[in-house]
């Protein structure tokens, strides 16, 4: 069996110790995605709560034949959602310019001990990655965050978004296109 599903049936047992793994092994993932969609460090640790707080008062409805992981993250993306109708987030355009604030959530680059021309050329990358994927439209920088920076697989994302495999992987490689022409704009442009 799968430690997810035990961690869940000790959970509905009434066993905190087991939600708090859960909380563990999925706080950082989720954070780490939030914090790309609303880009504020302080909403994104307070939407990760209120998924938790949402997945605990609905442990109950989680139906075995999934994986526990996409359910998550399908908790998250509508709670993401439902922030931006409470809101009412403006549409913005792709080729509007994104101003870092400060407030963003970096990318975490595993280090090997790089050099230090290695990190600051990393760190270079890194920003303007940042700085262009905040210039997709919304649902391909999700699909992208959740693709290569959370790991997910095409049928997971397909599954949380209920939409078939082969789109998913289109627009994946739709947002790639994009960041890499937004990369290539921005190198030039410098």
């Amino acid at each position: 069996m799968n430690e997810d599903i035990e961690l869940v049936q000790t959970a509905l047992k009434g066993e905190k110790k087991a939600f708090e793994m859960i909380i563990q092994k999925y706080q950082s993932p989720l954070a780490n995605y939030i914090g790309r969609m609303v880009k504020q460090n302080e909403l994104a640790l307070d939407i990760t709560q209120e998924v938790f707080i949402k997945a605990y008062s609905s442990l109950h409805s989680f139906r075995q034949e999934y994986k526990f992981k996409t359910w998550l993250f399908k908790i998250a993306s509508n709670t993401v959602i439902d922030y931006w109708r409470k809101k009412k987030i403006d549409a913005f355009s792709i080729d509007q310019p994104y101003d870092l604030d400060g407030d963003s959530v970096p990318f975490q680059i595993p280090s090997k001990n790089p050099s230090v021309d290695k990190i600051v050329e990393l760190h270079d990358v890194r920003e303007r990655i940042e700085k262009v994927l905040d210039k997709l439209p919304v649902n391909l920088k999700e699909l992208f965050v959740w693709r290569h920076i959370n790991d997910l697989s095409y049928e997971e994302m397909a599954e949380i978004k209920g939409i078939p495999v082969g789109t998913i992987k289109n627009r994946v490689f739709q947002a790639k296109e994009m960041l890499r022409k937004y990369m290539e704009k921005d190198r030039w442009d410098a």
